[in-house]
């Protein structure tokens, strides 16, 4: 698989990815008072995040054929 999530997109990606994960975890814990249905919606997009995060590819990106990589960045 190609790469298709760029460096500022992986950044962000982790950072919500961990942000979702630990709202989560505070539901379950009762941390925080939202409604615990939330707690596995967002348990499920930290993991996508941070999965396409580290693997530098999304799917959806590829069914739209989107590519947040700079492929002209290299130095000439």
């Amino acid at each position: 698989m190609n790469s298709n999530v760029g460096a500022v997109d992986r950044t962000l990606r982790t950072v919500v990815g961990a942000v979702a994960g630990g709202v989560s975890v505070a539901i379950l814990t009762g941390t925080v008072s939202l409604p615990t249905v939330l707690s596995p919606v967002l348990g499920i997009i930290a993991i996508m995040m941070l999965s396409t995060a580290s693997i530098a590819t999304c799917p959806a990106y590829s069914l739209f054929g989107v590519d947040s990589c700079s492929g002209n960045s290299s130095p000439q």
